[in-house]
């Protein structure tokens, strides 16, 4: 099995209104995938339906082999126990310090001594530079930082998979380029599958290796890096350039502004 999630044929809509189309997306194991597009195309539905939270109403996502839809409630848990998660604000608890806060997934999830646990602890933050930070606590802590402590946690339980929220963004660039370079060396080192949902693509192009673009609840590009940087698709130009015209529309679909104001041409 070469892939970790495959996602086939994926609908799913909030009511009447229609945010995942017919999506279909491969993640392959010990690789960085990219999901880019415009804010409301849907990349946030696709990440719930990873872990479960949603269920779709047609097609299905595979998480190492399994139907997720599928699974019972236990082995739903089982599952996510193999997903480690860097929230876009970081999410860490507040009144933990940093160590409690790595420490929570494997004193919630395993049954190992606090020795070891200790242990671990200090390993994951000792790969993000934050070893001497672990009795502060997430106040005390800069964005940067936070990110960083956040992105230890997403490790802590050595997952399958980790996805990453917008990872980078409101970070100092050499902030950006510490976590950038840290998501790109986790992955190799550990052996796992990577997905990051951003909309910097100066930055996410320098790690990922392959890349998905959303649009209207639908794949409408992709390609590894070096195709999408040369990729003619007005969708990734528009995106890759950051060009107000193009098919990604600024406005939402609406009648045209002078009906809505009763103007009479």
């Amino acid at each position: 099995m070469d892939n970790l999630i495959e996602v086939n044929d994926l609908h799913f809509a909030y009511g009447p209104h229609k945010v995942l189309k017919g999506i279909n997306l491969n993640v392959p194991y010990g690789k960085i995938v990219g999901i880019m597009g415009a804010s409301g195309c849907g990349k946030s539905t696709l990440l719930r339906h990873f872990g479960g939270q949603l269920r779709p109403k047609q097609g299905h996502v595979k998480f190492m082999g399994k139907v997720v839809h599928e699974l019972n409630t236990d082995e739903l848990y089982k599952m996510r126990l193999e997903i480690g998660m860097m929230f876009q604000e970081s999410g860490l608890f507040t009144d933990l310090s940093v160590f409690d806060n790595l420490a929570f997934p494997l004193r919630e999830h395993t049954n190992l001594p606090e020795e070891l646990i200790r242990d671990l602890v200090l390993m994951k933050l000792q790969a993000v530079g934050l070893r001497n930070a672990r009795d502060l606590m997430p106040g005390d802590l800069s964005g940067g930082m936070k990110r960083r402590v956040a992105l230890a946690r997403a490790t802590a339980t050595d997952p399958a998979l980790i996805i990453y929220d917008e990872p980078f963004a409101g970070l100092d660039p050499i902030s950006l380029n510490t976590i950038a370079n840290l998501i790109r060396k986790l992955n190799d080192a550990l052996g796992v599958a990577s997905i990051v949902v951003t909309y910097d693509l100066s930055e996410s192009l320098k790690i990922v290796d392959f890349v998905y673009f959303m649009h209207d609840g639908v794949v409408v590009a992709k390609g590894a890096v070096d195709e999408i940087m040369e990729s003619d698709d007005p969708f990734v130009r528009q995106f890759l350039h950051a060009e107000r015209d193009g098919p990604i529309a600024f406005q939402y679909p609406s009648k045209p502004y002078a009906e809505e104001l009763s103007i009479k041409s």
